[in-house]
């Protein structure tokens, strides 16, 4: 079965006996048929990587189900299963688990960012529904970055960066520290080779003097704290190297002045035992001020409990403990995995449930968020903020973004306190709404029910998402009139600015494009979110200046319409030929490709002037030139246009030892390539010899040789060859 498959087998059977494993092993034997043939850039078969998602996964001990869907988390997207396909064969819940993890690729988008934006949308709202979808999501990721050494240097840098500001925040919010570091340490890595292993070497550097020192302490906490008769497990605490990076960074500190390099960790019975450590540790080694952090009475709101506490040594070298219950030890570590719990139907219990009421409220906030990036961005705030706790005059823990004010305040408590908000007390004095909350800070919210709403220079203030959201729906929702009439006067202004006038862009069909891409009804709605900040002018007029140049001849273009040298480039190559091929010495002629053989790029091509049917291009082998009857005179010179993206068609014939799912793998393989298949025609001989005839649709001979040489490697298959006529 494999390495990956008797490994993921003992880790199941440790924590989860009564799994079914025949499911597990029915799992892997199709998702091994789905993917045969393909491979990992690594060489690897591609089953590796299914199956070490699924290893991760339990890793985190996650019931069957999402074993299973780990296993076949690429088979929607990789292969020619289908949805219904895995539902037929393991049921809704894995089918759904399965198609929230894949992405949405075959739906065109106008930008990558917008990809990215729409791909991380429907995770999330799968993620809502089913928090596993996002655990199978992770560990995916993780495999990938495991893996990533065998990606081109840009795909690197692109992987890396992305993890960094969605994936290992994302891990860090559902609490999962054992994937969150990884994935921290692996981008590092990768954005910063030379800053990373300078901060390897330095740390090893310390290793010896280090661990004399952290063993030291342990000794002495293990002596007292059997005296005091508790149990106890005390252990060195690794630092990972990014966290080490980033706090040298933010605190432009040196690698001496981190208190917690050294640290350790203290696992106890019960919570009574972590507050007595902490008064034994405070007895034996001298706090230092303002380092003591109670996450058992204030849990972080990614489940996090911990004492937390900086202590100096005899040796005057400060080092950090954490105290906490076995139990909360086990949350640190997979956060919401530890209380995903399922009742019959896949429901979750209600204090999981409570826990992912930022999740929800994130989902809210961003349904109005049309424009990619700004969706993006405000995801990375999101997930990627410190955070301060404050206090209500009651006395209840808030915990919001690291900067917030007393704006993020009301609104985090309701939107009618932030709507009708006067003014703010901060322990009980009076201080303007742009003050900076801290830790520990009591907040009241002044209202008056004379103030009729938000100012927009709060956009400008407040630091959470949430309450940015809110005072935009506010503007949205109470003023429309207004925000029509100043989206209006803002697309007239940047139409004057760049010389251009209302009638020249706003014709009735170029709306209509723009309503669609941005799921409007109507075009006060365009103004309406221009006005309040959804939409920029500049966004709409460019998109209408490309309808523009579209319908206008080039010669009676403006001057100020003319096209940038990129633009230009990409006109060029949609005006020319749908075969993109140049024939030397003449203009907007009839050019076609000969199917006797079929010429792409690449290919050494001739063109032969026919009758009333323009040039006809061939390859200069074809047997067609060759025996031309006419001699040279017919024949003229014609070229590739290589910059263009256009498609040919390119016929080859496979020849194979007839067998069970041979035609599965061929076009697998062709798949791979996301190239269409255009056509197929396949007979067996009476001798078992498969013999297909395959029309493709190709860039260039190059793409076709890869292909052909891919092909080549299917078990079975000893003929590939392309036809020439």
């Amino acid at each position: 079965m494999g390495d990956g498959y008797n490994r993921l087998i003992k880790k199941i059977e440790k924590y989860n006996p009564n799994c079914d494993f025949k499911l597990i092993e029915k799992a892997h034997k199709i998702s091994m048929e789905a993917h045969q043939g393909q491979q990992r850039v690594s060489g690897d078969p591609f089953i590796v990587h299914p199956m070490e998602v699924a290893n991760i996964l339990a890793d985190l001990e996650l019931d069957c189900t999402a074993i299973v869907a780990g296993i076949l988390h690429d088979t929607i997207e990789d292969t020619t299963c289908t949805y219904e396909e895995i539902q037929r064969e393991f049921g809704d819940e894995v089918a759904r688990l399965v198609d929230g993890v894949t992405k949405l690729g075959k739906i065109p988008y106008t930008s990558k960012e917008e990809l990215q934006a729409e791909n991380l949308r429907k995770m999330f709202l799968a993620m809502a529904k089913d928090i596993r979808v996002i655990l199978i999501k992770l560990a995916d990721r993780l495999h990938n970055m495991r893996t990533l050494k065998y990606m081109s240097p840009e795909k690197q840098i692109e992987k890396a960066k992305e993890t960094l500001e969605i994936y290992a925040p994302l891990a860090h919010r559902l609490g999962i520290s054992m994937i969150k570091w990884e994935l921290e340490d692996l981008s590092f890595r990768y954005l910063d080779e030379k800053a990373y292993y300078d901060l390897a070497n330095k740390i090893a550097q310390k290793r010896r003097e280090r661990e004399a020192f952290v063993a030291r302490i342990i000794e002495t906490l293990k002596e007292k704290t059997s005296e005091i008769g508790i149990w106890a497990k005390i252990e060195g605490r690794p630092k990972h190297l990014y966290s080490i990076y980033r706090k040298m960074v933010q605190q432009n500190k040196t690698l001496d002045q981190i208190y917690d390099l050294f640290a350790l960790r203290v696992i106890v019975k019960s919570v009574k035992d972590c507050y007595a450590v902490l008064g034994l540790v405070h007895e034996i080694y001298k706090p230092l001020p303002g380092r003591f952090k109670d996450y058992i009475a204030m849990p972080k709101p990614n489940m996090y409990q911990s004492l937390h506490t900086t202590l100096i040594g005899h040796e005057g070298i400060p080092f950090e403990v954490q105290i906490r219950t076995e139990e909360m030890h086990k949350v640190a570590e997979v956060g919401i995995a530890a209380h995903w719990r399922y009742k019959q139907g896949g429901i979750a219990d209600e204090k999981s449930d409570n826990k992912l009421a930022w999740l929800r409220q994130l989902l809210e906030w961003q349904k109005e968020m049309r424009d990619a990036n700004e969706f993006i961005e405000t995801l990375k705030i999101d997930l990627f903020t410190d955070e301060v706790f404050v206090f209500t005059p009651k006395g209840d823990v808030i915990s919001l973004p690291a900067g917030s004010t007393p704006i993020d305040f009301a609104y985090y408590i309701h939107s009618a306190i932030g709507n009708k908000m006067s003014g703010a007390k901060v322990n009980n004095k009076i201080v303007p709404i742009e003050y900076v909350l801290k830790n520990g800070d009591i907040v009241e919210i002044l209202t008056s029910s004379s103030v009729h709403g938000p100012s927009r220079d709060w956009l400008k203030i407040v630091k959470s998402s949430q309450a940015r959201n809110k005072i935009n729906q506010w503007f949205k929702k109470e003023k429309r009139e207004e925000n029509i009439i100043r989206g209006k006067e803002t697309i007239e202004r940047e139409l004057k600015k760049q010389g251009l006038t209302y009638n020249q862009l706003f014709k009735p069909e170029w709306i209509d494009i723009i309503l669609k891409k941005y799921t409007f009804s109507s075009l006060d709605d365009v103004y309406a979110a221009i006005g309040y900040g959804g939409l920029t002018a500049n966004k709409v007029i460019s998109r209408l200046k490309e309808e523009y140049r579209k319908n206008v001849k080039p010669d009676e273009l403006p001057e100020y319409m003319e096209e940038t040298v990129e633009q230009k480039r990409k006109t060029a190559a949609k005006c020319l030929p749908e075969n993109g091929v140049i024939v030397k010495g003449i203009n907007n002629c009839l050019v076609r490709i000969s199917r006797c053989c079929n010429p792409v790029p690449g290919d050494d091509i001739i063109g032969y002037i026919t009758r009333g049917r323009g040039v006809s291009v061939h390859r200069k082998d074809c047997i067609n030139v060759t025996n031309n009857i006419d001699g040279d005179n017919r024949l003229i010179e014609v070229s590739w246009y290589t910059s263009t993206n256009v498609a040919y068609k390119a016929d080859i014939t496979v020849m194979a030892n007839d067998r069970t799912a041979l035609l599965m793998d061929i076009t697998n393989v062709i798949g791979e390539f996301r190239i269409p298949l255009k056509a197929m025609n396949a007979r067996t001989t009476k001798d078992q010899i498969a013999i297909m005839n395959l029309t493709l649709e190709i860039t260039n001979t190059e793409q076709l040789e890869r292909i052909i040489k891919k092909i080549r490697r299917v078990n079975g298959v000893f003929e590939v060859t392309r036809n020439r006529q």
